[in-house]
């Protein structure tokens, strides 16, 4: 018999017995075993094996020597062009056949004979990884492994007898692989009849009622088996916002984070719309937003300043949009009345002849026979929500860009061919993950400013007297720091069943250093002192040395001089570690073909830091470089030199090339949504 749990792949009824339901497996992938398939073998195309081993030392040298001149393996031409019996031997090992293995001990010059079958590379990697107990083997095993389609449900993650149930031509496989907003067609335009249509009418109006608010707050074109890590933010939290509006409760206070990220300016409408509904309910809705429409939308706003980090944290102004605009002291106010804007070039950058090209891009519902970037220019990447921006540039440009020039292992999304690589000599992709893998990276030390004031610190004469190197100002080593903290400033307090908790180190006091490190003093400030200025107030200390000035000026021209250069890394916002990371490409030497990718810089940006944001992404066009955004700011797509527009929907209905061209030339394209929108700000 059927049940609701037949269907459920978090039931034991069913889900699949193989991957309990996961749709995947951890498996060795023979494409990260062999990341160069147009090498030959002894020019490095798998790599597990070095050239020590190819050329027959060690035990493994021999195994490997033995394989390939029994079976007459040609290690010369490139993998690709091997026989595929030659590959799968490699790989997959020879089973029960065995081989004269030849083996000569390198120390003690003995020779053995002996026969022995070749496991083959995937069947020992799994093998090591599953026996393992060490975590740093296994992490090392994991660089090979990837997710797999679960080989007997193929991803479906259910039994087979229920994937083979159908209502009115589709599984309920099939319905989960649509878009949202066809969800709500199908369900809506199903037809059925006598008892079938008593028992469904119910569950219908519950399915088009739930699909309808998750199309109220833009997000129509989603599917329904859309894995949640791979929700961005502003997507996770307009889901919740849909259970929610469907709850239909009232007196509640809700508080939404920057829920307009990654929305289209069309979607944007329907999510205001959403919320307005919350608040009609007899709710209070409490937003943090930049979006001007957003702002422009609020009952009441409260705007915070005047300016970021220690230059803030009062309240400028609350009160109705008039009373903003109205308010001098609020930058934000300016913007909005367009006392202070963002200027439009008067000349955009003419495309010279080098480009790069993808040709027929078909990752995910991608469908473009060929798209340019022009080099030595500012392109904006554009489109409504799900038109297939992250797939064309994140999946496909940037891991194939990086195959060809860092060797890199991560397999691009499907594609023919990148054309016009060599016209760039390095790729930069500037995302929002976390500067540093712990709490002891700060900008100071990510930036390497922090190498400069302890190099500076060591030169200083009491260090000299006292014969105290760079090492002595760092919190990292033995020597100058504190070791009851060892340098972190806190000490960790595990409570087991409740979050670990940091409390302030005794000894330091949170310093970090010990006491004899903190005697060398530079304008009375020592190294602990230092490491608590804000940018701006380090950048005044040292404005007479100009290896450490020069470094953080370019953290001031991103807008990031409010924040202490020993801020912990984890205290920074998604944003600000992004900007972190371009200050570092402005410090270095401007080569001139250097390929800048950023995804929506502007999450969490105000109007101000968007204008300081866009003045170093030009500077680093105008010292000859490309930068490439993908972008639903219309301020920033305003200063494009050239725009590739995505659409004409998300989803199933995108995935194509609109629009490609400039800004001026957008707004009359019909078919294109940005074009529309930003026509509105151009006539502005």
């Amino acid at each position: 018999d059927l049940s609701p749990q037949s269907f459920s792949f978090n039931s034991p009824i069913g889900m699949c017995q193989e991957c309990n339901g996961l749709g995947y497996k951890i498996e060795v992938d023979p494409n990260l075993v062999v990341p160069h398939p147009e090498k030959s073998i002894r020019d490095g195309a798998i790599a597990l094996w070095s050239d020590s081993v190819v050329e027959g030392e060690g035990w493994d040298g021999a195994l490997v020597t033995s394989l390939i001149s029994q079976f007459n393996i040609n290690t010369n031409i490139p993998w690709r062009e091997l026989p595929e019996d030659h590959k799968n031997i490699i790989l997959y090992g020879t089973g029960n056949q065995k081989m004269r293995v030849n083996f000569t001990s390198k120390i003690e010059k003995n020779e053995w004979t002996f026969y022995s079958s070749y496991q083959g590379i995937i069947n020992r990697l799994r093998k090591k990884f599953h026996e393992t107990q060490s975590e740093k083997a296994r992490l090392w095993y994991s660089q090979f492994m990837r997710e797999m389609n679960c080989g007997v449900c193929n991803g479906t993650r259910l039994k087979a007898e229920y994937r083979n149930v159908f209502v009115d031509k589709k599984s309920i496989l099939n319905v989960c692989e649509l878009p949202i907003i066809e969800v709500h067609n199908f369900f809506k335009n199903i037809t059925l009849s006598g008892n079938s249509k008593l028992i469904a009418s119910e569950v219908l109006k519950e399915v088009l009622q739930r699909t309808g608010f998750l199309l109220d707050v833009g997000l129509n074109y989603l599917t329904l088996n859309r894995r949640a890590p791979t929700l961005s933010g502003g997507e996770s939290q307009r889901i919740r916002l849909a259970s929610q509006i469907g709850s239909e409760l009232s007196g509640v206070m809700y508080i939404l984070d920057e829920p307009s990220i990654g929305l289209h300016q069309r979607d944007n409408t329907r999510l205001l719309n959403s919320l307005k509904h919350l608040r009609d309910l007899g709710n209070t809705v409490i937003v943090i937003e930049h979006d001007e429409e957003t702002i422009r939308s609020a009952d009441h706003i409260v705007d915070f300043g005047p300016g970021a980090g220690v230059n803030g944290g009062k309240i400028v102004v609350s009160g109705n949009i008039k009373q903003i605009t109205n308010n001098n002291q609020s930058i934000t106010g300016s913007y909005l009345s367009k006392r202070s804007y963002i200027e439009i070039p008067d000349k955009l950058r003419k495309a010279g002849k080098d480009t790069i090209s993808i040709i027929n891009a078909t990752e995910n519902n991608l469908k473009i026979p060929e798209v340019s970037f022009p080099l030595n220019l500012f392109i904006c990447v554009t489109g409504v929500s799900g038109a297939g921006k992250s797939s064309l540039i994140n999946n496909v440009l940037v891991p194939g860009i990086n195959r060809v020039l860092n060797n890199s292992v991560d397999i691009p999304g499907k594609h023919e061919k990148i054309i016009g690589i060599e016209n760039i000599d390095k790729l930069i992709n500037i995302d929002q993950k976390p500067i540093g893998k712990s709490s002891r990276s700060n900008p100071a030390t990510y930036t390497k400013v922090y190498d400069c004031i302890r190099e500076f610190y060591s030169n200083l004469p009491e260090s000299k007297i006292r014969g105290y190197n760079a090492g002595r100002f760092s919190f990292n080593v033995k020597g100058g720091r504190c070791e009851t903290c060892e340098g972190a400033g806190s000490i960790l307090i595990e409570m087991h069943f409740l979050p670990d908790v940091y409390v302030e180190c005794e000894v330091c006091k949170g310093k970090r250093f010990n006491d004899n490190t903190l005697d060398v003093v530079y304008k009375g400030k020592n190294i602990a002192d230092i490491l608590d200025l804000t940018v701006l107030e380090a950048y005044n200390l040292f404005e007479n040395i100009p290896r450490i000035k020069n470094i953080l000026k370019t953290l001031i021209d991103v807008g990031m001089d409010y924040v202490k250069i020993g801020q912990s890394s984890t205290t920074l916002s998604g944003g600000e570690a992004q900007r972190i990371k371009l200050s570092r490409e402005l410090s270095k030497k401007q080569t001139g073909k250097t390929l800048y990718v950023l995804d929506e810089p502007t999450t969490g940006l105000h109007f101000d830091d968007i204008k300081k944001l866009l003045k170093v992404l030009h500077f680093l066009v105008d010292s000859g470089n490309t930068v490439i955004v993908i972008e639903h700011n219309l301020d920033v797509i305003k200063t494009a030199d050239y725009i590739i527009d995505l659409g004409p929907e998300g989803g199933e209905k995108g995935g194509l090339v609109i629009y490609s061209g400039t800004p001026d030339k957008i707004i009359k394209c019909k078919k294109s949504y940005t074009g529309q929108y930003l026509k509105n700000v151009l006539n502005r």
